[in-house]
């Protein structure tokens, strides 16, 4: 079986496919996803509307990993996100916390500047 830190590398990797479904099996059934600017969300049923919901209007994504750090069931990943939302570039410097149960995301705290992200699709 493959390291907490090693899963949480394939997943970040995944986001460039633009998957949801994909990208929800990587939670627990009962996984949560909180995106700090916004209300957390659990659960397959309700993350999987969530991710398609703000990876609709990607065209393009690929995450770069600055640090990536494991102790037990905890990951850390630094990451610079680069998006194409249509044809506008928006780079994203955030910071993600893993929590980590028999191979799956339990909890997933995702840190940023929300306004680094809303800016460039301001005009």
């Amino acid at each position: 079986m493959p390291s907490n830190k090693e899963i949480i590398q394939e997943f970040i990797e995944a986001w460039s496919r633009l998957d949801a479904d994909e990208l929800v099996n990587y939670f627990a059934t009962d996984g949560v996803y909180h995106n700090m600017p916004a209300a957390p969300v659990s659960g397959h049923d309700s993350l999987k509307p969530f991710i398609a919901g703000f990876i609709g209007n990607w065209t393009r994504t690929d995450w770069d990993i600055l640090n990536l750090v494991e102790y037990g069931d905890i990951v850390i990943a630094e990451r610079l996100d680069r998006t194409m939302v249509g044809d506008i570039s928006v780079d994203l410097p955030c910071c993600g916390v893993f929590e980590m149960e028999d191979g799956k995301i339990k909890v997933w705290r995702d840190y940023f500047d929300m306004a680094t992200y809303t800016k460039p699709l301001s005009g």
